[in-house]
Formats: C-alpha cells, structure tokens, sequence
C-alpha cells in the first residue's frame, strides 16, 4: 500500500562508482529512482560493453535530463539526441555516448539506474587478493619545495623505482594515486616484502612513504579492483606513519613462518568501518 515518504539523493540507499559513471539510487518500497550522472568521454559499448560482453545496452531507460546531451543509437539504426528538460524513455538494445564538454545528468524511474548498477556489479570476478597502497609523506610541502616541474620528475622517478619492487616480488600495479599507488598480490608475504623494499628505495631517492596492507576478497571489474578488502588497506595506510609499513591480523596470520617480524602497532577505528581493528607493525621481512 502507497505511503507517504520522502528521501533525498544526498542520502541515498544505494551508491555506485564506474569510470565516467555515479549512479545514486532510492527506493520508495516498490518504486526505484535514480540520480545518474555520465561524465564527457562516457560511451556505453567501449566502457561498459566489454565487461558485459554485449555491444548494446539491454536495459530500458525511462526519466528526465537534468542537464548535459546524449546521442542514442537503436541496434536497428534509430539515432536521436537527447538533450536538457526533456523525458527520454530509451528501449532496451541500444548504443549511447555523451555529446559536448558537459556531463549527463539524469533522474530515471522504474529501476532502469538500480538495474544497470546491478548489471556492472554481477560482471566483476571476486577473488582473495592481498591489497597494498603506499603514500609519500608531506608530499604537498616537497612539492613546494622544489616547484611543480622538479616534483613532476622526481614524482616519475619515484614510481619507477616503486615498480621494479612490484616487478621483483610479482605484484600487479592498478593505479597510481597522486602520490603513492595502489596495488595487488597473490601472496601476503611478497606484498610485505614487496613494501620494504618500496620503503628502502625511497629512502635512497631523498622520499619517505608509508604502506597499508590488508589481505581479503576483492572484485575485478575491468582494470580496477573495488570491495571492501580495498577500503580497508586505504584505511590502514591512513594510519601508518613515516616508513612504516602496517598490516591487518587478517594479513599477519598469512604470513606467520615466512620469517617476517611484527610488533602490536595498537587498535585503530579506521575511517567508515566498524570497530576497532588491530594493526601490526612490519619490522624485519626476513
């Protein structure tokens, strides 16, 4: 039965992140609507085709433009722009792109938002993977330092260096992050050797960074990585100080006999996660 209910978008039920993409869902019991917002660049067969393995979207599209222009191509060759103040309602079997400098922005109704977010979750492939960021301290204050030209060299220089430590103990970078870089391991103890060895090379180089390491389930989606197990190493490297490197208990238990030294680096509430957490300290890597 209908009832008398309001949400916003600001706090919304459901949030998901894709390259070029936010979707923002509420739901009004049976009723789902959606905040959507397509970034210039955006197109549906090259971002998000491959990793539904379809050269055009399935899904029904019904709502209004809030600002920005789509062009839309039927799989039977219909083409139809789609611009500011007008409601579109887009039948499944298409192709689509943004048009111009300006994003997309979108409300839908009838869960078209809710349904394509659920579609890119299912495509992601989970898998147990050991999840390292580094992060250079007081970068800001070096960049002052030495002026943005210099810091841009040195910056490179300093993610070479990081990367013929992924490359000797076999860790997959995913990105770089401004100053630091995110990446993954198949095994726990070459993620911890992996980060002492980055501190070590920083230090040769004049640079001193900090390292979080967490070990669980993440989701592939594409080139990136997204899940939980990734918030959390975020979250203890934001607790890390000047060359250390910290670890999760998920990520000490896997490495016990490996030779690899820790001590008790205190409980930590971490950032958007629940409790506390214990952290270790890596002071020898064996």
């Amino acid at each position: 039965m209908p009832r008398l209910q309001v949400k916003t978008f600001a706090d919304a039920d459901q949030v998901r992140d894709f390259p070029l993409v936010r979707v923002e869902t509420v739901d009004l019991d049976e009723v789902h609507v959606g905040h959507c917002r397509f970034d210039p660049g955006w197109k549906w067969s090259t971002s998000f085709g491959p990793m539904l393995g379809s050269s055009s979207c399935p899904i029904r599209h019904l709502g209004y433009t809030l600002s920005g222009s789509l062009h839309v191509v039927m799989d039977d060759g219909q083409a139809m722009d789609i611009g500011p103040g007008t409601v579109f309602d887009i039948p499944p079997g298409h192709d689509k792109w943004v048009i111009g400098d300006e994003a997309w922005v979108t409300v839908e109704w009838g869960g078209s938002g809710r349904a394509m977010g659920q579609a890119m979750q299912e495509t992601g492939h989970r898998q147990l993977a050991t999840v390292l960021f580094t992060d250079i301290v007081e970068s800001t204050a070096r960049l002052r330092e030495v002026g943005d030209a210099a810091w841009r060299s040195e910056l490179a220089a300093h993610n070479a260096r990081l990367r013929e430590q992924l490359n000797v103990f076999r860790g997959r970078e995913v990105k770089t992050t401004g100053d630091g870089l995110l990446a993954t391991f198949d095994s726990p103890t070459r993620a911890v050797r992996s980060a002492a060895a980055m501190v070590v090379a920083s230090d040769a180089m004049g640079l001193v960074i900090r390292v979080g390491i967490h070990t669980g389930e993440v989701e592939l989606v594409g080139d990136d990585v997204r899940g939980i197990a990734v918030h959390v190493a975020a979250r203890v490297l934001g607790a890390a100080g000047p060359r250390e490197v910290l670890v999760t208990q998920t990520t000490a238990d896997l490495v016990e006999g490996s030779g690899i030294h820790l001590e008790n680096a205190g409980e930590h509430a971490l950032k958007g996660m629940t409790g506390v957490r214990g952290l270790l300290r890596v002071t020898h890597t064996g």
